[in-house]
């Protein structure tokens, strides 16, 4: 049975991680933040259970997320806390995100100067992880790899991660020589499963962990929708993970989590995360909590009872048509050796 102090390797970096890294998007100010309190309450609950990967970002209610992280870790030893965060990513202006193309840059002015800000406002004088959060379109991996290598070496940042970036330059930044990336941080859930055709086999060569997003594909994979737009969840708008798979494949992917959720006496989004903590080379999946009572039932997902063959159901309906060239390639290697 998986428990958070079940602790692994997180790629290369020599870091032991738990199976489930806490997201720290929820902490802060905004509609789908928890109030101060609670979110330090969920973030002792997750400590006290032994989960020592803590996940920020810059960027999270415009830096709120960071502050209360840096508050909590002065609750516990600050050593066993693995923490990660984020340069980068889009910010937020009443809600909706905007972009400063200062800010989304991925140079290494905006990584300095941007790390210096997090480090302040975390009160810490390092990261175990650093992040870039979204590839900004046009900065080469030469020159992020570069400022990475700068500051592992000046000992701000213990190791480097990349974050919703393509596959080609994930690759680039690997084979540069400088400091290795450790992990790559991607949406993957039993209804986007893009990410297998590249991401997973590159990962695998060069010994990099993958970190997994959206395990519960926008909140589609809870089983609060319905085919005719009713039930308790917010309607899937368009973008969300929910619409991103086939219509008539989603529906059978919920379909399917629902009936194993029932066999197993579950929930069927603890069913979508346990079948994605399951994946090889998934270490630690990202889930968030505005709740302790909500964490508690997230970490459920761990101590399901999940047979193979009820696995194998779910991976088989939920199976990504493959894009070229890999549909014609596993068709004309089908039953060579490997």
């Amino acid at each position: 049975m998986t428990e958070l102090d079940d602790y692994r390797p997180l790629g290369r970096s020599g870091l032991r991680v738990s199976p489930l890294a806490l997201g720290a998007m929820t902490f802060g100010t905004g509609p789908l933040c928890a109030d101060d309190d609670t979110a330090r309450k969920v973030f002792r609950a997750y400590t006290e259970r032994g989960g020592n990967f803590v996940d920020t970002a810059d960027n999270y209610s415009a830096g709120r997320s960071e502050e209360l992280v840096g508050e909590f870790l002065r609750d516990v030893e600050r050593d066993d806390v693995v923490l990660a965060t984020k340069y980068s990513g889009p910010g937020f202006r009443d809600g909706r995100p905007h972009s400063d193309p200062r800010r989304r840059s991925n140079g290494r002015k905006n990584m300095v100067a941007s790390l210096e800000a997090s480090l302040r406002r975390l009160g810490v004088d390092h990261v175990d992880l650093y992040w870039l959060h979204i590839w900004d379109g046009f900065t080469p991996a030469e020159e992020v790899v570069a400022a990475f290598d700068d500051l592992v070496r000046a000992g701000k940042i213990r190791a480097a991660g990349l974050s919703d970036v393509p596959a080609w330059y994930a690759t680039k930044a690997a084979m540069l020589g400088g400091p290795p990336v450790t992990a790559l941080q991607l949406e993957y859930s039993l209804i986007e499963r893009a990410i297998e055709a590249e991401f997973v086999p590159l990962a695998r060569e060069f010994g990099i962990a993958i970190q997994p997003w959206g395990a519960i594909g926008g909140g589609f994979l809870t089983g609060k929708y319905t085919r005719d737009g009713g039930g308790t969840g917010r309607l899937a708008a368009p973008g969300d993970a929910g619409l991103r798979a086939s219509p008539g494949n989603r529906w059978a992917v919920l379909d399917a989590v629902r009936d194993v959720a029932a066999e197993v006496g579950a929930t069927p989004a603890q069913v979508a995360l346990h079948w994605v903590t399951r994946r090889p080379a998934m270490p630690a999946p990202l889930i968030g909590a505005r709740s302790p009572e909500q964490l508690a039932e997230t970490l459920g997902a761990l101590t399901l009872e999940v047979t193979g063959a009820q696995l194998d159901r779910l991976t088989e309906v939920s199976a990504p048509e493959l894009p070229f060239p890999h549909g014609i390639l596993a068709r004309l290697n089908a039953g060579l050796p490997h």
